[in-house]
């Protein structure tokens, strides 16, 4: 409306480009005043005012005034204008990119038509400013994308779609002709390629500065590089390539005052440098349009290019549209000589390739090398603004950006890292900041630079902590890799300040709050705190485990969220590589135990880590096996017994591959380590009281660990037969100096290998197979020794003692032979018994049973401890009498001037708790007896009681040594309840007499015991019972 007062009486639709400068300035300062007025950013009202005026000139027979279409309702306002005045006014807002955004969001027809319109306009008096504007427009097409569209151009778009338009008039003057736009058409940029070549051939000869020269090739090249089937398809550079052309592009526009990006801040000028260097292929030209622009590209190379070599070699120096040239000419060269290897072109399409290729290298030959002398200063800049702004390839900046050494540590780069640590959440991400942060750490150690690592420690740690737990195993298994155990830590100085306390105040905090829900709190916890130490951390773990009553478990599940710290160590000059928690363990508990209660949390705590469940095994048998067990399989080794549970427990565990893992613990040594300990029980009682050596009761764990060896230790755990074989002798020999009961315990090994060797005394009272057995000539061993032989055999395994009762040789009609053989058998139980472990003597107990049932052995009943001839029937209870008066009369003998100093005061103590154990098990076989009886049997029940209670007083009477009297005390209240209980069961008239009675007698009885706890304690329990005290 401001242009159409002065341009009166003619209409603005018949504005020519000569009359620009009369009509422009009122409408451009129309703009200016709205743009002043308006709060909308200044580049939105440029493109509205665009849309409108185009719109106008697009749809001039739409009644504007009946709509109500935002602020194209503006379009009612303003008078019809011609294209002339639309491209004066997008010129003189110096805005291409506004006009190329509305251009291609036209329908196919309609902006192909638009775009002929503008290369007919400026082909028409053609001035610097058009030639400018055309390669602006050009350059604006090929760095087009799509999707980016903002509401402005979408309402301009659905507004031409759904009206149509019309095409521009020929010469601006004639009528238009009406077409409808048509929304499903081809891609609005087909055919633009050919109208912009054309309008570089109409105005090539209006180009003369040398800087659009470069403009209007680099352009040409670029487009052509855009080409179907030109080159082995597109690849986007290397990361590191791509950051090097930002920087140049950032370098020659900040140097370059006539640069339009000169005065831009360095973000903006990063992100126009992107969109310049990421064409994507929206215009590509065809086969005939790529080889019209070849044949063009090489017209005016030769008659350009001379001058441009002089300039691009000038004193000058580099601008951005030289740069351009050089570098799409020399893509573009690459491409040619891919098309000519590859494809048949013809004759006439041969040569024009191969000119413009030589023109090329020409060119670039002599003018090539001012490339390399690029500013690269600004690299780490660019990259710290793609980042900050999340440009294209940020992902793969940051991975530049955090392992970059030259860039790190600037104020700048710990602020990018500190503000964007967001991006930084991936595992390798994190290990290339883990990286530098080391490099760093290693060669700075002022004060600055402590506060600087303390920041990106920071920050890395935040990253780390936002993965998930398979990334953070990720991440240690890297850092364990890179830097061992010790981690972080051994490199830099601002992780080991003040981790100990931080160590120390998060594991007790774990430890004091044990459940399943804070289990992940407590994985979190225990992972940053890895990923700083691995070695402390895993070692107070386990230093936890062990002192913390129950926390033994909770804290393994926490370690075994950590595969990654299954890690194996090599160290120089220390063979096999080992593992870190097996270290960790050796030398933050292993020795340190005080307990028996931290052993067996040790214990249970390292039977998790090798089966932890669903979770992955931290540890393995084999590598728990060769770290301790094997280094203590010594008698007098202090952890000797703690050593054998761990190794029972690791027996247990199945083995997780064909192979069995036993077969990398030397099996053969470690048979050989446990037969030799067996073999040094023989001589227990008779080693220095100093002298370290397992107990009897650690004795049956180490049978049970033989007896699973032999079975799991079998052929296929050795490379050949032959082996095998070789294995099996050098182990006989080697036993054969031993025991000769530990050669038996390994028949289950030896197969048929060899027979079972045995005093020659046990063919004397057995029926050995000499197939299976032979004899040998021991001097321990001599005449009548056959039944010593037997026993020690019994003792050996329930299977072997059932050989042995079978194969036994006694005739029971000849009443001598009998009588010969029971106290035979007596000497030789004597003989055995303070030998024997626990498990060994109740194996044997059943043989005295047996025998006495076949009634083979001969165990006369004495009325010693009764006042009358009891009538009733003992028959059920003739065993359990039986066998307690031959442990009286075994003790009897241990106990008599001929044997009382055959044992060290230490042993009564073991053989009383083994008489004990047979008594408790004696006690249990009589309530089984008394309640399978067809007839009440209280009597019986509580006269055999009575017997026992008497043999036990006598024993206690009997022993020479004191510190026994716990266990028989023990036993003697559970004899007197038993009595109790079966004496109220007693429901015959005379029951209450008689209990007054045996009340009397077993008072007495106790009276006369010796030692006065024992004597004080069993009479305070008769009185418990009713009986009266005597005074």
């Amino acid at each position: 409306m401001a242009a159409g007062g002065p341009w009166a009486p003619r209409p603005l639709r018949e504005l020519r480009k000569a009359d620009w400068p009369r009509a422009g300035l009122p409408i451009a300062d129309a703009l200016r005043e709205i743009a002043e007025r308006c709060p909308a950013p200044r580049r939105r009202w440029k493109k509205e005012a665009v849309a409108i005026v185009w719109a106008k000139i697009l749809l001039p027979a739409l009644e504007w005034g009946w709509r109500d279409d935002g602020f194209f309702s503006v379009g009612a306002m303003i008078p019809d204008v011609s294209p002339a005045a639309l491209f004066e006014l997008v010129k003189a807002l110096g805005e291409p990119r506004l006009w190329v955004q509305l251009l291609l969001a036209l329908p196919p027809a309609v902006c192909r038509a638009q775009l002929q319109s503008l290369v007919r306009y400026i082909s028409s008096e053609t001035s610097l400013s058009d030639v400018s504007f055309f390669l602006d427009v050009w350059w604006e097409v090929l760095k087009h994308r799509e999707g980016q569209e903002d509401a402005t151009v979408s309402a301009f778009s659905a507004l031409i779609h759904q009206h149509g338009g019309e095409s521009p008039p020929e010469d601006g003057l004639q009528p238009p002709k009406r077409f409808k736009g048509d929304p499903g058409s081809a891609a609005a940029t087909a055919g633009l390629p050919a109208v912009l070549l054309e309008g570089l051939k109409l105005i090539r000869g209006s180009i003369a500065q040398p800087r659009l020269r470069c403009y209007a090739l680099a352009n040409l090249a670029e487009l052509l590089c855009l080409s179907s089937g030109l080159g082995p398809g597109h690849s986007p550079l290397p990361i590191a390539e791509h950051l090097a052309k930002l920087g140049a592009v950032v370098s020659l526009w900040s140097s370059d005052a006539d640069s339009q990006y000169h005065p831009c801040e360095l973000g903006e000028k990063v992100r126009e440098a992107e969109r310049s260097l990421s064409l994507l292929c929206l215009t590509k030209p065809s086969r005939e349009e790529l080889f019209d622009g070849l044949g063009l590209l090489c017209s005016l190379l030769q008659a350009w290019g001379e001058e441009l070599q002089d300039t691009l070699r000038g004193c000058e120096g580099l601008c951005f549209e030289s740069y351009r040239l050089l570098d799409a000419l020399s893509s573009l060269g690459k491409n040619l000589d891919f098309l000519l290897e590859t494809r048949d072109l013809g004759d006439g399409g041969t040569w024009v390739v191969s000119e413009v290729t030589q023109l090329i290298k020409d060119l670039l030959r002599d003018t090539g090398a001012v490339l390399k002398g690029l500013d690269t200063s600004l690299v780490s800049s660019v990259a710290m603004a793609i980042i900050a702004q999340r440009l294209d390839r940020h992902g793969e900046t940051c991975s530049v950006f955090a392992s970059e050494k030259t860039w790190a540590f600037s104020k700048a780069w710990v602020e990018c890292l500190v503000k964007n640590k967001a991006l930084f959440q991936t595992p390798e991400l994190v290990l290339k900041l883990l990286e530098t942060l080391v490099n760093f750490a290693t060669s700075h150690h002022d004060q600055e630079a402590q506060e600087l690592q303390m920041q990106v420690t920071k920050a890395i740690v935040e990253c780390y902590t936002e993965l998930s737990l398979s990334d953070k195993n990720k991440v240690i298994s890297a850092v364990l890799a890179s830097w061992g155990g010790p981690g972080l830590s051994q490199n830099v100085q601002v992780v080991r300040e003040g981790f100990q306390e931080d160590l120390n105040v998060t594991l007790n905090q774990i430890t004091e709050s044990v459940s399943d829900e804070g289990l992940a709190r407590a994985v979190a916890s225990v992972a940053r705190l890895t990923l700083l130490s691995p070695e402390a951390t895993v070692k107070q773990v386990c230093h936890l485990a062990v002192v913390n009553l129950g926390a033994h478990q909770f804290l393994a599940q926490i370690l075994c969220s950590f595969p990654a710290l299954s890690f194996l160590e090599s160290h120089e000059g220390a063979g096999k590589p080992r593992s870190l928690v097996v270290r960790c363990l050796e030398e933050a508990v292993w020795g340190k135990l005080s307990t028996a209660r931290e052993e067996e949390q040790f214990l249970q705590f390292l039977a998790f880590l090798m089966q932890p469940g669903s979770a992955t095994p931290l540890v393995s048998p084999a590598e728990v096996t060769k770290a301790f067990v094997l280094p203590c399989l010594k008698s007098d080794s202090a952890h000797i017994e703690l050593s054998l549970q761990i190794l029972s427990k690791v027996l247990g565990i199945p083995s997780c591959s064909e192979e069995h893992w036993i077969k990398s613990c030397h099996p053969f040594p470690l048979l050989l380590s446990l037969c030799k300990l067996l073999d040094g029980y023989t001589k227990y009682w008779h080693r220095p009281r100093e002298q370290l050596f397992p107990s009897l009761e650690t004795k049956d764990l180490i049978l049970s660990i033989l007896c699973q060896l032999c079975e799991l230790v079998g052929p296929e755990t050795v490379p050949s037969s032959e082996l095998w074989v070789q294995s099996l002798a050098w182990l006989h020999r080697k036993v054969a100096s031993l025991d000769w009961t530990v050669g038996l315990r390994l028949k289950k090994l030896y197969g048929d290998h060899f027979k079972n060797e045995v005093p020659a005394t046990l063919f004397e009272i057995c029926r050995l197979p000499e197939d299976e057995w032979t004899c040998q000539s021991w001097p321990a061993y001599g005449p009548g020794s056959g039944l010593l032989a037997w026993m020690e055999c019994c003792c050996v395994s329930p299977a072997l003692r059932d050989s042995m009762l079978a194969l036994l040789c006694v005739n029971v009609d000849n009443p001598e032979e009998v009588n010969l053989f029971s106290k035979g058998f007596l000497v030789a139980l004597i003989q055995v018994l303070p030998w024997c472990s626990p498990g060994e003597w109740r194996r044997l107990v059943p043989v005295v049973e047996q025998l006495l049932q076949r009634e083979v052995l001969h165990v006369p009943y004495t009325l010693e401890y009764v006042q009358h001839v009891p009538l009733l029937n003992l028959r059920p209870f003739a065993c359990h009498l039986q066998l307690s008066v031959l442990f009286l009369r075994g003790f009897q003998l241990l106990c008599s001037s001929s044997c009382s100093s055959w044992l060290p005061p230490e042993a009564w103590l073991h053989v009383v708790q083994l008489y004990c154990a047979s008594l408790t098990d004696l006690l249990a076989s009589l309530k089984a007896a008394a309640a399978a009886a067809a007839q009440p049997c209280a009597q019986e029940v509580s006269f055999t009681c009575i017997q026992l209670f008497c043999h036990l007083l006598h024993v206690a009477a009997m022993l020479p040594a004191g510190g026994c009297e716990e266990p028989l005390l023990v036993v003697a209240l559970e004899v007197l309840s038993q009595y109790e209980v079966s004496s109220k069961a007693d429901g015959s008239p005379c029951a209450a007499l008689r209990r007054a009675n045996e009340g009397h007698f077993l008072q007495a009885v106790t009276h006369s015991l010796g030692h006065e706890e024992l004597r004080c304690t069993l009479l305070q329990k008769l009185s418990k019972l009713g009986a009266r005290p005597e005074h």
